[in-house]
């Protein structure tokens, strides 16, 4: 009890001041959605990302200069999947790690079903583990802040792999507040999961949702929380169950932040 009370007076003496007028700048220069979003949701992601950078261990691996920049950019993506929920800021996270680009990571990964598949070693981008750890590569972290609307973002993929594991469980399924939600949710997220696997056996490539989501249901909750956010609009129409039941989980309605200002 104390040191949760030690940690509440700690957050909020860091919050206030005001954070460094260099990160609103950093942020509209290089992450594309934060000037869509409400004045509130802009606010509440500075503060949260600022007790992000404080509160995590943020390493530069692979011959990788970690900055403030880079630290903010992460952090402010990472922060955008939590500014509507409950949360105690990734408790399950202590550490961010940063490559240059992608890199290198023993095989073995869970196929459908969890079975163990591809066991030689393999290039990834980015890596999300129970032991505390997210992995990024900066070229792809960097690239995902500067485009907002091409579906494709690292860090909410391997922060929504963070949310998921909260109950330590890797199943697709972050905790939820009661039984009905938890129904509704393996419902939907199971039958788009199923449409994504059988389109993906056809080797169909214009989907909403990336075909790698079909590589598990962890994978499919990661990918989902990608389009959600960066194509809200097409899920609302194409998949608008979907995007209901990701709008109730996150408590953030990206389809009416305004568009890409046209120029």
């Amino acid at each position: 009890m104390i040191f949760a009370w030690l940690e509440r007076r700690r957050r909020a003496a860091l919050l206030e001041t005001p954070a460094p007028p260099q990160w609103a700048e950093t942020l509209s220069a290089e992450y594309e959605l934060f000037d869509r979003l409400p004045p509130d949701h802009r606010a509440r992601l500075i503060d949260i990302a600022r007790i992000l950078v404080a509160e995590k261990s943020w390493e530069g691996a692979g011959g990788f200069e970690l900055d403030d920049r880079a630290q903010v950019l992460v952090a402010a993506q990472a922060a955008l999947l939590l500014v509507g929920i409950e949360h105690d800021y990734y408790d399950n996270i202590d550490s961010v790690v940063i490559y240059p680009a992608g890199y290198r990571i023993p095989g073995g990964r869970a196929g459908p079903g969890g079975m163990v598949v591809d066991t030689a070693e393999r290039a990834v981008l980015g890596t999300a583990h129970t032991t505390g750890v997210v992995v990024l590569s900066w070229k792809d972290a960097r690239r995902g802040g500067n485009d907002a609307d091409d579906g494709r973002n690292l860090v909410y993929h391997e922060f929504a792999h963070a949310l998921d594991m909260l109950d330590g469980v890797v199943d697709g399924t972050p905790p939820l507040p009661d039984r009905e939600t938890y129904r509704t949710w393996f419902e939907v997220m199971t039958k788009y999961y199923e449409r994504l696997v059988d389109a993906a056996a056809r080797g169909r490539r214009k989907t909403l949702l990336d075909t790698y989501g079909a590589t598990n249901v962890a994978e499919f909750f990661a990918v989902a929380t990608e389009a959600f956010f960066e194509k809200p609009r097409q899920m609302q129409r194409k998949l608008p169950d979907l995007y209901e039941t990701l709008q109730l989980f996150y408590r953030q309605d990206p389809a009416g932040w305004p568009r890409r200002a046209q120029g």
